[in-house]
């Protein structure tokens, strides 16, 4: 290791290569702070030439590299691995190129989320995969776990936006994938990048495809007495043909938590909420309005706000985005699961995750991209109690084994992580597993990008409940 950071202070200035305990103590976990691990050294690149001459430093010298942009990973994604190398990449921020004609944006990876839609949005324009953290997430790291958003149902995830991505590969290799075609031809090499939570290496450049802003927004909160209800109605409305922008619900915990953040302005004793935004031209937008407006009715609502202008829409959509964070109001800790169910049984899926939760003796606070049946319970817990940490990762277990057993998945856009290996095997066969393996060993056969994420190795690992994790075992992680 002395030897690399002898390679790296070549390429590094002091400031920008960070080796003392206090400069990488913020490094050390993701926003899944349950794990910890700290690196040998944090690098800060201004440039890709800096980024492929720290890749290929480590591959010379064997070194695991991790990259990581704002670190909002909530599975532990951006980890970094023991004693190896961290690239952080914020200062690759630039927006490189805008073609509004043919509606691509080229950005680094660094580029925050919301950065892109305000840089066009003088043309008309904007980038649709909109996570609640797009406020500070980065595009490398949407790229990398194929985020999605509330309005993912209408427009897809990341992997539906990206073009074209420029990477360089473990090895130290440039490659580039795609390009800014919407045709592309042969295999959707891009796609294959998006999604690989960094087990590929890392993007450099990426070609976005940019969407016409919708000449109308019109977004809908109806009030319900009950969760199962809630998800009900999702299902009605999806088997009307209609086709929402966003479909979102918060249960009444969630409310509690946004309430007392933001003041949303949500219904006092709703047992749940659900938010409909439909999008379009005009004329459109007004027939599905009074055609949601009926379903909503059928539905069983106790209560409908329609939003009249801009600011009442922003207001509603800022305590749903606001929900993650405000969920600190509510527990001084809490884990966040991902997993995904079919529409069609999101209302047996929140029934029984609330038999869950009373059955562990722990709160749960629901918050969902109702229209893909993408949930993302809040397992609500205080780490000081000895336990209870233990408590939440058994029940998050459990509900992803039930997201599974539905027909669903471990996760819809913040990916396994270190936190949902234990789960890989619950819905991939030994087979689709050891494919994988042999791509990634077609690849990185060193295993030095993003080491120990995602796939599992030997026995299934799990968090802890079934003992240390591995990488806990091995000393590679600690926990809180």
């Amino acid at each position: 290791m002395s030897e690399l950071l002898h390679d790296l202070k070549k390429t590094y200035p002091p400031g920008r290569l960070l080796t003392a305990a206090a400069e990488l103590a913020p490094y050390e976990s993701d926003a899944l702070t349950a794990f910890k691990a700290r690196p040998r050294a944090v690098v800060l690149p201004e440039s890709a030439a800096e980024v492929v001459a720290t890749v290929r430093a480590c591959y010379r010298h064997g070194v695991p590299f991790m990259a990581r942009g704002s670190g909002t990973s909530l599975s532990g994604g951006s980890l970094p691995v023991e004693d190896g190398v961290v690239i952080g990449l914020n200062r690759l921020n630039r927006i490189l190129r805008i073609d509004p004609r043919e509606r691509v944006a080229v950005v680094e990876p660094g580029v925050v989320n919301l950065k892109v839609s305000e840089a066009v949005q003088a043309y008309g324009l904007y980038y649709a995969p909109d996570p609640s953290s797009q406020l500070i997430c980065t595009i490398g790291g949407n790229v990398a776990f194929n985020s999605g958003g509330a309005h993912c149902l209408k427009y897809g995830m990341t992997a539906n936006h990206v073009l074209g991505i420029q990477a360089v590969l473990p090895d130290g290799e440039l490659a580039e994938f795609g390009s800014e075609s919407l045709e592309g031809v042969g295999p959707d090499l891009s796609g294959f990048f998006v999604g690989s939570e960094g087990l590929f290496g890392i993007a450099l450049e990426i070609t976005l495809r940019l969407l016409p802003r919708p000449e109308r927004y019109h977004t809908v909160l109806a009030a319900y007495d009950s969760l199962e209800c809630a998800g009900d109605a999702v299902s009605l409305v999806v088997a009307s043909g209609l086709l929402p922008g966003a479909m979102e619900i918060m249960d009444r915990l969630a409310i509690e938590a946004a309430e007392a953040a933001v003041d949303a302005g949500y219904p006092k004793g709703a047992a749940a909420v659900l938010i409909v935004e439909l999008e379009g031209p005009s004329e459109e937008v007004e027939a599905e309005r009074l055609r949601l407006l009926e379903l909503i009715e059928t539905s069983g609502a106790s209560e409908v706000i329609e939003a009249e202008n801009e600011e009442e829409r922003a207001r509603i959509w800022k305590g749903r985005k606001s929900a993650f964070s405000a969920a600190g109001r509510l527990s001084p800790d809490f884990l966040v699961q991902d997993g995904v169910v079919p529409r069609g049984r999101l209302g047996e899926a929140l029934r029984k995750i609330e038999e869950l939760g009373s059955s562990h003796g722990l709160r749960v606070a629901n918050v969902f991209h109702a229209g893909d049946g993408n949930l993302h319970p809040l397992i609500l817990y205080d780490g000081r109690v000895d336990g209870e940490l233990e408590r939440a990762e058994e029940l998050a277990g459990e509900i992803l084994r039930l997201c599974v057993g539905l027909g669903g998945s471990i996760t819809g856009e913040h990916g396994v992580g270190v936190e949902k290996i234990a789960y890989m095997n619950d819905m991939f066969s030994t087979e689709d597993i050891d494919a994988m393996k042999r791509i990634r060993a077609a690849i990185d056969p060193c295993e030095l990008a993003n080491k120990g994420k995602m796939l599992p190795e030997g026995e299934p690992p799990a968090m802890k409940f079934h003992g240390p994790h591995p990488l806990e075992r091995e000393g590679r992680i600690s926990r809180e």
